[in-house]
């Protein structure tokens, strides 16, 4: 039984396989390798995930979510139509749908996978990607940080040992890894980023634009105008990435929005962006004690990393041009493939030793008398250790008499404990003493799978309490069983149907950006195609397919989107 690699990317998801020729994506069901992490329920309430979802963004704003990767771990809820689903139950659908295309293209069932998250997903956030995974009917022993799998790729890619800096700039995350790699060793020296950084962000900051060059409250307008005026946002920043200057026009609440934009007016507006994506960077090099003169290449991955501004920055940083990765989008999956292969042992693999780094501290919560006895971080182990760690520190009682010992496993970077993700606690009893005489050893063990052992001994009895936390879902069996069963209840868009109605989607889009004679033609084709679907008798739909698609471009070529 196959395993798989899955980049569950904030804009678009990929599912790679290893192979003899190395790591290969797979296609989905309309033969790309970038599916649009989207989900639509359509009229008849079947699910549309993918492309054609996407486009239903703009022509059915309330029945369609995209970018739910940002909300993985939290309480919001996106109501789509009559159902109301978190981001991971969204996602779920997501990675089904992947599931289902390995499937196809590899010709057996799929039940394992190896799946990619940022970095500087906390506890929280990990633990609602294997929900999402598990719903989807995938077993999932590892997550990879998205870094170290596309610094993984690289350095598979690339013959050179030397020291790497890689630069993943997605949709909705940036992430940042250091490595080095020699005599077949490639060693994560460390890694950084923000969770709440991306694509998006820099797409936002058109949006905003935008809104104020012509008086538009983008919290006033109506759910398709304000998805059309993020399509358009999106549109701009892809086409700045190509031109100096990219024109725009476009109806928003009854009125004419039309003009130019200029790439220095957009670099101008993303500056804060900029400096927020230097923290991170600087960060990794800070923790990795190297001299940026020692870097050997600085490599950009990530869809956004496309954005001359980002090359730019590098080139300030380091004064030097980066490399910018021949498919940013598809390296991350890729690098998943590779851990696959690391993981079962291929042998069409190469001896390979892959060191990988904790991303967060992790420590517990302790009363420190120099600030009025209030409890601050103790840190056990530091971000960026090398994995497998552990490591051991010595906590004594702060009250006379006092009988019990609680550790809050927590992690993250606050001084406040409340600031950081509690993980976990362990309470552990003791005899009674004065303050200061009783102590505890508490032990942190953390391994490359991400489970973290805890273990507390008391010094005087030897009494010793041992807790394991690891990536697992939080939800229990029944739990499980009832959200799959819910889910497995749902619709979803037969496979063969899928390329039809993506078609469907992206020509209605157009139609909602037309005018007059121009969304009567449009309507006209649509119509013409429907029928031609459901006409069964035609045996020439794949040439059916070809003339709709080549008609939308004719409209395409005359309309600003």
């Amino acid at each position: 039984m196959a395993v798989i690699g899955i980049d569950l990317g904030t804009s678009n998801s990929l599912v790679a396989v290893w192979t003899e020729d190395g790591p290969q994506t797979l296609p989905n069901a309309l033969g790309d390798a970038l599916t649009p992490s989207a989900v639509s329920i359509a009229d008849n309430g079947e699910v549309l995930i993918g492309r054609a979802a996407i486009d239903r963004l703009v022509t059915h704003p309330d029945r369609t979510a995209a970018s739910f990767k940002r909300a993985m771990g939290s309480a919001k809820i996106f109501k789509l139509g009559s159902h109301s689903w978190r981001a991971e139950e969204l996602s779920a659908f997501v990675l089904r749908s992947l599931k289902l295309d390995a499937e196809t293209a590899l010709g057996e069932e799929v039940s394992e996978a190896i799946i990619s998250v940022p970095a500087y997903f906390n506890d929280t956030q990990r633990k609602a990607t294997l929900d999402a995974a598990h719903l989807a009917g995938l077993n999932v022993e590892r997550l990879i940080n998205e870094p170290t799998a596309a610094a993984l790729a690289h350095g598979l890619e690339d013959v050179e040992e030397g020291t790497f800096l890689i630069l993943d700039l997605g949709g909705g995350t940036f992430d940042v890894s250091l490595l080095h790699k020699f005599e077949g060793i490639m060693e994560i020296k460390a890694s950084a980023g923000d969770s709440r950084l991306g694509g998006d962000d820099f797409r936002d900051a058109i949006l905003a634009m935008l809104s104020e060059r012509h008086g538009l409250v983008v919290g006033d307008l109506g759910g398709s105008e304000k998805a059309r005026l993020l399509a358009e946002a999106e549109r701009l920043k892809r086409a700045l990435s190509e031109a100096l200057s990219v024109d725009y026009e476009l109806i928003i609440a009854g009125k004419a929005i039309k003009g130019d934009l200029l790439r220095s007016e957009f670099e101008t507006q993303c500056q804060p962006l900029i400096r927020r994506m230097k923290a991170p960077i600087e960060r990794a090099i800070h923790d990795a004690r190297i001299d940026i003169t020692r870097l050997d290449q600085v490599v950009l991955v990530g869809g956004a990393s496309r954005m001359p501004l980002v090359r730019d920055l590098v080139a300030r940083l380091f004064r030097r041009f980066p490399l910018l990765h021949p498919k940013p989008d598809h390296i991350i999956a890729l690098g998943t493939a590779v851990q696959v292969a690391l993981k079962t042992r291929d042998g069409g693999l190469e001896e390979i030793v892959m060191t990988d780094v904790c991303p967060f501290t992790l420590g517990t919560a302790v009363v420190d008398g120099r600030s009025r006895n209030e409890t601050v971080m103790s840190s056990i182990i530091e971000r960026n250790a090398i994995v497998p760690i552990s490591r051991e520190n010595r906590y004594y009682t702060v009250s006379d008499g006092q009988t019990v010992i609680r550790i809050d496993v927590l992690q993250g970077e606050f001084i406040r404990p409340s600031q950081n993700i509690l993980i976990g606690q362990i309470e552990v009893s003791l005899p009674p003493a004065p303050a200061g005489k009783e102590a505890v050893d508490v032990r942190y063990t953390y391994d490359v799978n991400g489970a973290l052992e805890v273990e507390v001994k008391v010094v005087s009895t030897g009494k010793l309490v041992r807790s394991l936390f690891r990536n697992q879902s939080t939800l229990t069996d029944q739990e499980l069983a009832a959200r799959f069963a819910a889910l497995a209840s749902i619709k979803i868009l037969p496979r063969d149907q899928q390329e039809n109605r993506a078609l469907i989607a992206h020509a209605e889009r157009l139609y909602a950006d037309c005018l007059g004679e121009e969304r009567e033609q449009v309507k006209a084709l649509i119509f013409w195609f429907e029928q031609c679907i459901e006409d069964q008798s035609r045996s020439d739909l794949r040439q059916v397919r070809q003339q709709f698609t080549e008609a939308l471009q004719r409209f395409e070529m005359g309309v600003s989107f």
